[in-house]
């Protein structure tokens, strides 16, 4: 199986924690050479710092806001035209909790800057790269609520079902130029993002966090919550080029806990 990244540079956006930096360790232990892409400048270099650096690999950070297009846009072309990136990552914090009906124009808004607005304009920094080498990997990493919503994320169901639908068009635009669109769609996983809902949920409910955690694995057949690495291992193998046919998909890695099929 042909799982070489050597080679490939790979930018990984929401890289400094979580299932961003987690997968960012599984391409660079391919041997691909990593930009992270976050915020915070110090959290950056001390998660780049942490990457694998065994195939002769250079790693490298990008702090930039999302919501600041053009920021983002500016700098993401200067890295993509310094050193053309074959593999993109869009992976971005999730929007607060509450039900759909009550949150505000605002909100719907701020999500979609953030993950539908910065996701195009991280494509299209990116895409001449990739068209120029005949292969190109993007990959987002959004939920599972774009086969069901998810009680109390309207806004995030909402978006991230926009996102799903745009990823499935760039596939079918991009695929005779060697580039594949893929979603990975988390289950509840150790992350910042998990601990911020159990906290919601208990206030919501006046449960404790502890309960409010066994009736989340309840749903789940694994009965666990997954580790971040095992999000990241599945998002490292769709950037393969073993992984080259699949095109267009949205893989739930939620130890099975989606009733659909």
């Amino acid at each position: 199986m042909d799982l070489d990244l050597t080679g490939k540079h790979a930018l990984v956006c929401g890289g400094s924690e979580g299932i961003g930096h987690a997968a960012a360790i599984e391409l660079a232990q391919l041997g691909a050479s990593i930009t992270l892409l976050a915020r915070r400048a110090q959290a950056l270099q001390a998660a780049a710092a942490a990457l694998p650096c065994k195939h002769g690999q250079t790693h490298g950070v990008l702090a930039v806001d999302m919501t600041d297009a053009a920021s983002l846009q500016a700098q993401v072309t200067a890295l993509a035209t310094a050193a053309p990136v074959h593999i993109l990552v869009n992976n971005t914090g999730g929007p607060p909790g509450g039900p759909a009906h009550a949150a505000s124009t605002a909100a719907y808004l701020d999500a979609f800057q953030k993950h539908l607005i910065a996701g195009q304009t991280l494509v299209q920094a990116v895409l001449p790269g990739m068209r120029s080498a005949g292969w190109g990997r993007i990959l987002n990493v959004i939920s599972t609520s774009v086969y069901e919503p998810i009680p109390n994320l309207g806004v995030s169901n909402t978006i991230r079902g926009a996102v799903a639908s745009w990823a499935k068009t760039l596939s079918r635009e991009l695929g005779g130029d060697g580039i594949t669109v893929n979603n990975v769609l988390p289950g509840y996983t150790r992350t910042r993002r998990l601990e911020q809902i159990l906290h919601d949920r208990s206030a919501a409910t006046g449960k404790t966090q502890d309960d409010v955690a066994r009736g989340m694995l309840a749903t789940v057949p694994a009965g666990r919550f997954a580790q971040a690495r095992e999000i990241g291992g599945v998002i490292a193998f769709l950037c393969t080029p073993a992984a080259g046919y699949i095109n267009g998909q949205s893989l739930a890695v939620d130890g099975g806990r989606m009733q659909s099929i």
